[in-house]
């Protein structure tokens, strides 16, 4: 600063202020921090933008119940968990629950297909192994167990909806093979009793086919014993448990109706499974 007139009227020379004065020892802190959370934001982002392309691509596959028809989709959620895989390892991969909601879609895609493909439910080991090779060389991208049961309670909307489907265009409910075991082991048994010269004994009842109702029922029961204690899980799977219900009731509706009344219905007719109130009886 130049030179500054007193009252007097004389000129004073005033002191330079402290330009060089030492900066804080805590910007560097700060400036740490700072880019931290421009990181952990744009981590964060992109995470976010994977879950939904996720859930995007395995909400396309419901529609295409062939592993050829659905190669795309496939593609499409391996690349964007491969994207974000190095995003999500160590403490990281509690601290991004975004990617909770692509997790629980793909459990639906993935279990639904797996059931159509051997009439199978898909364990939880298996489910993360999967994951764990589509997401490369980074580490795999952490499926948590509430992730799993959340996506097996929507999977059992998308067998509802395959089953009704079924119904109305073959006019029979979905069921596996038979297993045509029995023959084999009744020709075992009466050469075994010819060479024992034993009395021949009644051939074994042949294996029924299992049907998606079957299996619907069998997996209601396996998921009402589950004990979700409190919490946001816990409330995720109460409100999914009453959609769950809803889903297996509408099937056995479906067959009933198909099986009393299924010779009345034209072609191509759909099964009604819109829940039905039966009027209130005015009492006197």
């Amino acid at each position: 600063m130049g030179p500054k007139r007193s009252r007097d009227g004389a000129m004073k020379e005033t002191k330079p202020e402290k330009a060089d004065q030492a900066a804080s020892p805590f910007m560097p802190m700060f400036e740490g921090f700072r880019a931290e959370l421009d990181e952990h934001h744009d981590r964060r982002e992109r995470i976010i933008k994977a879950s939904r392309d996720i859930t995007a691509a395995s909400k396309k596959m419901h529609n295409l119940h062939t592993s050829k028809g659905n190669a795309q989709y496939w593609e499409t959620i391996e690349s964007q968990y491969r994207h974000i895989a190095g995003d999500v390892q160590g403490l990281n991969a509690f601290r991004y629950p975004q990617i909770t909601g692509g997790n629980q879609e793909f459990m639906e895609a993935l279990s639904f297909h797996h059931y159509l493909e051997t009439q199978t439910l898909i364990s939880y080991d298996a489910s993360k192994e999967r994951i764990a090779v589509m997401s490369g060389s980074a580490g795999a991208v952490l499926l948590t167990p509430e992730d799993y049961i959340l996506g097996i309670f929507d999977m059992v909307g998308e067998l509802m909806r395959f089953s009704i489907t079924a119904m109305a265009t073959n006019g029979k409910l979905p069921a596996g093979k038979v297993k045509k075991e029995a023959k084999a082991k009744q020709e075992e048994a009466e050469d075994a009793a010819d060479e024992m010269d034993v009395d021949e004994q009644a051939p074994e009842e042949e294996e029924e086919a299992r049907t998606v109702l079957s299996d619907l029922r069998a997996l209601r029961l396996q998921l009402e014993m589950l004990e979700p204690g409190g919490g946001k899980f816990g409330a995720d799977v109460r409100k999914k448990a009453d959609v769950m219900r809803e889903c297996v009731d509408k099937v056995e509706k479906a067959l009933y109706g198909l099986t009393v009344r299924g010779t009345e219905r034209p072609k191509g007719w759909v099964p009604d499974v819109r829940e039905e109130r039966r009027p209130e009886v005015e009492s006197y």
